[in-house]
């Protein structure tokens, strides 16, 4: 244990990060962090370390050596211990089979009030598990240390340890978390799930798999039902389990009207990062001038509907979701067994602009499992994971397009939330079982041909584009990009 840590409760974490002037006060109570230049993840500074006997794919990941590792953790606990750190135990893991308790130490006030809206606290009767240090002051030194720059996210399994420096963007702390489940949980034979889930009235679970924007916190706060969680889940023989005790929202363009209980949950405690304000400290979400990927964390408690004790059963209904930006993609398609595979190994989206540093605008990206930068084992592994369970408790699956339909970014407005929505609870319902449909070999859907009040260019997009060429080139080339990334010598990668 680090000598100087410091225990705050929350309260406490809000009054020490203002009077650090780490954040702002906004008038709804929220506090307001700038995270600099890092307002997304930085993968490509993400390492493991390379221990003997290390059960995981080389080619996968990116690597340190223990010598490095050695130097980058006496290195961090010296600046931590040097500049002072807030310490909280939590626990990651909703179901108290597979609860997991986790310390932090963190540099600045805000990042461990952050884990503490995340995080579950733990109850004292374990030692922690893993140990997590957050030091964002400082930096590598690539020539020494290894890295590819002055950050670095590193990973050592088997010392059950992770190091974090030279970024102050707080997902960083969360996905670690995350990809340190992918394999803990996998060693168990439980699957680590990149998704949200949520509970109707008769306790059936439904599942949305899909990437940052794609919309899987906004479908899991659905006012009709509770919400178990909005991002990372385990799937075991007694059922879903979410991960954490909190939500990560993205606040972009937030309103109460289209999303009212991630608006109400933004309140004293709840932490916001990169969200504009005016002078009277009004959150000004469609503020886009820092990144798209202004962010809200805040606890589950926060949110009125919800499922308190953070699990369920087995799913009723499994939902993949991609915000294709293309136009091509039907706005609702029943996936086969096969087609499920595929799409899972697929994990198709239009990248939105500013989860990840560098991306500007929409672009078409493939990762594996809806999940792959923090995936530890080859996609195939989790894909069989998945496919298991779907059979064995027969779940059906669903690909739902949350992005553009009938026409391309910029071309035509985003899906409406509404028939979204609308979509989900057919399916969920299972009043998409019987319609008649079409098949499109190519992309692997099998597409309703009506649903009553949704228009037919959602479900026939080609009929929507203003020029049909236009539409069959780019369903030629999304074909195409996912014949590439079926490949299976691509999919081990």
């Amino acid at each position: 244990m680090l000598e100087n840590a410091v225990r705050l409760i929350s309260t406490e974490l809000v009054e020490e990060s203002i009077r650090r002037q780490e954040v702002a006060l906004l008038a709804n109570g929220a506090v307001d962090a700038h995270t600099g230049k890092f307002t997304g993840r930085s993968p490509r500074d993400k390492y493991f370390v390379d221990y003997p006997g290390c059960p995981l794919p080389r080619e996968m990941h990116q690597w340190l050596s223990e010598e490095q590792f050695e130097e980058l953790y006496v290195l961090t606990r010296q600046h931590l211990q040097d500049k002072g750190s807030f310490l909280f135990d939590g626990a990651v893991n909703q179901h108290p089979d597979f609860t997991i308790p986790v310390r932090f130490y963190t540099e600045f006030a805000w990042h461990n009030l952050f884990v503490q809206r995340l995080f579950l606290t733990a109850d004292g009767s374990q030692e922690p598990v893993y140990t997590v240090y957050v030091a964002p002051t400082l930096r590598a030194d690539p020539s020494h240390h290894g890295t590819r720059s002055e950050t670095f996210i590193v990973l050592h399994p088997q010392r059950r340890i992770v190091l974090i420096g030279g970024t102050g963007y707080a997902g960083e702390i969360k996905k670690s978390i995350f990809t340190l489940m992918h394999y803990h949980l996998a060693q168990n034979d439980v699957m680590p799930m990149h998704c949200s889930a949520s509970m109707g009235n008769q306790g059936d679970v439904a599942l949305f798999f899909g990437l940052s924007g794609t919309g899987k916190t906004t479908l899991s706060a659905d006012p009709s039902r509770r919400l178990i969680g909005d991002d990372e889940h385990g799937w075991s023989d007694q059922g879903v389990f979410n991960m954490e005790n909190g939500c990560y929202a993205k606040c972009i363009d937030l309103s109460e009207e289209r999303e009212p209980d991630i608006y109400h949950a933004i309140r004293f405690g709840t932490v916001l990062e990169n969200v504009g304000y005016d002078q009277k400290r009004n959150p000004l979400y469609e503020d886009r001038s820092l990144t798209e990927n202004t962010r809200a964390a805040y606890p589950l408690e926060f949110i009125q509907n919800r499922v308190p004790e953070g699990y369920g059963g087995h799913p009723s209904a499994v939902v993949f979701l991609s915000a294709d930006a293309t136009g091509v993609l039907p706005a609702v398609a029943r996936l086969s067994p096969d087609d499920a595979r595929r799409h899972y190994l697929l994990g198709y989206t239009s990248k939105l602009a500013g989860t990840e540093r560098g991306v500007i605008q929409p672009e078409a990206t493939f990762s594996a499992c809806f999940a792959q930068p923090f995936l530890t084992y080859l996609p195939i592994y989790y894909a069989d994971m998945l496919m298991e369970r779907l059979a064995r408790y027969h779940v059906p699956v669903y690909l739902l397009n949350t992005g553009w339909v009938g026409g391309g970014y910029g071309e035509v407005p985003r899906m409406p939330l509404k028939i979204t929505r609308h979509l989900v609870h057919l399916a969920l319902s299972g009043q998409l079982e019987d319609v008649p449909t079409y098949r499109d070999e190519e992309l692997a859907i099998t597409v309703p041909e009506h649903i009553p009040d949704v228009p037919d260019e959602f479900l026939n997009p080609r009929i929507a584009f203003a020029n049909a060429e236009v539409y069959d080139k780019r369903r030629q080339e999304l074909v195409a990009s996912f014949r590439a990334a079926w490949d299976p010598i691509n999919l081990q990668k």
